[in-house]
């Protein structure tokens, strides 16, 4: 073995040597890649999650969304912007067939609902937390799929997310000539709201939300003025003959992430991904369907509740300190409706005059 004529060279490549050494991990392949090996030491916390979900099923019998049982009588919550029609959905849990839902109450401004599972008792609630404590880069888990558990990091800093609007994912004739009496779509953006509710290229939308529209402004005003997630009836020409049908309105970001492919790229985003007031930012691999989970420290600690996936590294949480106020009088208002006024009550009350039959004729 020949050796380098400079010193230098030899001392660089000792040294290279040793840097490799001291930073070979001392792990096999098999545990540095094995997801089973990374959650072995969760599994008892695994359990305990997957216990405190369930998934919610549309009319077709497919995945739509996360619920987190929040009470023991079959109570739950979920992100209300993937369940318009929450009562046509049902709840898969482990106890017995799917369960009919009664929806209670839903929070647009936050994104979230509360509902009861019907007949399902004896659920395992989660019991949320405060999530002041969070900090940057600290691990956290939540529930994937219904039986999986995803394990990650806290990745940037809890802020406010802005409101862009909504949108339903089309391209219209700004040109539409007058005799057309409506408004022609020249485009619609694959996977779009739109495309979702079966609108195509060379319609013509004469309705929208029950009122006639005759330019793409006025289109674009009202749908403007609603939040993603909410359904607006179209009513539409095509090959002469007209129909109506319902759109399920999306984040202005998801549609122009959709025409740029960036959604296929990431299995798919939210339909409502911004407008909220606090979030907790993370990078777990989550789905769509997984939002309306809890997220949750490496305790067990319930801190908040996915809410967004908006990118292949990005997932929103809203922090507890955000709704679970609000979810916890609204149960509390359900279980204890205003009760039968007490007999005592009734005997304390003046005695009313008795009125005199008249005689007849």
């Amino acid at each position: 073995m020949k050796f380098p004529a400079s010193p230098w060279i030899a001392a660089l490549m000792i040294l290279t040597h040793t840097v490799r050494g001291e930073l070979k991990a001392p792990l096999q392949t098999e545990e540095m890649t094995n997801g089973s090996q990374t959650l072995a030491p969760l599994a008892q916390l695994q359990t305990q999650v997957i216990r405190s979900t369930a998934l919610l099923m549309n009319a077709q019998g497919k995945p739509t969304a996360t619920a987190t049982w929040v009470g023991e009588e079959g109570y739950f919550i979920t992100k209300a912007s993937e369940v318009p029609r929450l009562e046509d959905c049902t709840v898969e849990h482990s106890s017995g067939p799917n369960a009919r839902i009664r929806e209670i109450r839903r929070d647009t401004k936050h994104d979230v609902v509360l509902a009861q599972a019907i007949g399902v008792q004896k659920v395992s609630p989660v019991r949320f937390d405060s999530s002041k404590k969070l900090t940057f880069g600290q691990w956290i888990v939540a529930p994937s799929r219904g039986t999986d558990l995803k394990i990650g990091v806290v990745s940037a800093k809890r802020r406010p997310i802005k409101g862009f609007g909504a949108a339903i994912g089309i391209r219209m004739d700004d040109r539409t000539a007058a005799e057309i009496a409506g408004v022609r779509i020249v485009g619609v953006a694959e996977d779009s709201p739109a495309a979702t509710a079966g609108l195509r290229a060379d319609d013509i939308m004469i309705e929208l939300a029950g009122e006639s529209v005759r330019e793409f402004r006025r289109v674009n005003e009202i749908i403007s003025k609603r939040q993603p997630g909410e359904e607006i009836a179209v009513k539409y020409r095509r090959a002469g003959k007209e129909d109506l049908l319902h759109v399920r309105l999306a984040s202005r970001t998801k549609v122009l992430s959709n025409w740029d492919g960036e959604d296929f790229a990431n299995g798919g985003i939210s339909i409502r991904t911004d407008n909220f007031a606090e979030i907790l930012q993370h990078d777990l691999p989550l789905n769509p369907t997984d939002m309306g989970g809890p997220l949750l420290d490496l305790q067990g600690r319930a801190i908040g509740l996915n809410i967004a996936r908006v990118d292949r590294v990005t997932t929103f949480a809203l922090p507890s300190e955000i709704f679970w106020p609000i979810i916890e009088k609204w149960m509390e208002a359900d279980l204890h409706p205003p009760k039968a006024v007490p007999a005592n009550a009734l005997e304390s009350s003046p005695p009313q005059p008795v009125k005199k039959m008249q005689p007849n004729g």
